[in-house]
């Protein structure tokens, strides 16, 4: 499995985080789908950080409360899901009021990542969504008797700020990320934040 990595330096004087994110492709699932800050790694200035990852999914949910940026996403369950594999499995609450993924299969669509939210799911208390290297990268709010289907469309984004892994991030709210692109035999960028705190990428 290609195995990709993003380096990051901070050449600027400012402390903070740099935060990888993805950008949900449209019309994925009913409900507004946000954006999780899906790497994150404080780095001071002079200093650089290494994020590697590959292309290995997941099924992912949290007790959120009312999904919104400016919230945390911090995963209660990761489940290894495969698009052209294991790619449904239903949320619920079992025997006990406990919120868990059950039932496994096959049996989505080819390509996607289908999530089935049965109707014992409390409304507004949790959010379902997929990750990738075992971070989440997006997710939407669980309601009783909806069905999310996320097909993934990798697409990598570089900011710096004050973020944390999982921080639901406001895409129209975001300034200065810059998008890193792969292909190929390319699999490895470098970004710079420089001392104007504009992101180059090379």
């Amino acid at each position: 499995m290609t195995s990709y990595s993003l380096t990051c330096l901070n050449n600027s004087t400012l402390s903070g985080s740099f935060a990888v994110f993805q950008k949900a492709p449209p019309t994925t699932v009913p409900g507004n789908i946000f954006s999780l800050a899906w790497f994150t790694r404080p780095t001071a200035p002079n200093t650089k950080v290494t994020f590697t990852w590959n292309l290995d999914y997941s099924f992912v949910w949290s007790e959120t409360g009312i999904l919104q940026p400016g919230i945390n996403f911090n995963a209660s369950q990761v489940v290894p899901a495969n698009p052209n594999g294991q790619n449904l499995i239903q949320l619920k609450l079992d025997n006990y009021g406990a919120t868990t993924f059950a039932n496994q299969s096959a049996s989505g669509a080819i390509g996607s990542l289908t999530i089935e939210q049965l109707s014992n799911v409390a409304p507004n208390r949790t959010s379902v969504g997929i990750g990738m290297a075992g971070s989440g990268t997006f997710a939407v709010q669980a309601q009783p008797n909806m069905t999310a289907v996320f097909t993934p469309h990798p697409n990598y984004w570089v900011i710096f700020g004050n973020f944390e892994t999982g921080d639901v991030i406001d895409i129209e709210d975001v300034t200065g990320a810059v998008e890193v692109t792969y292909g190929g035999a390319l699999t490895s960028r470098t970004a710079v934040l420089g001392l104007d705190n504009m992101i180059t990428v090379s």
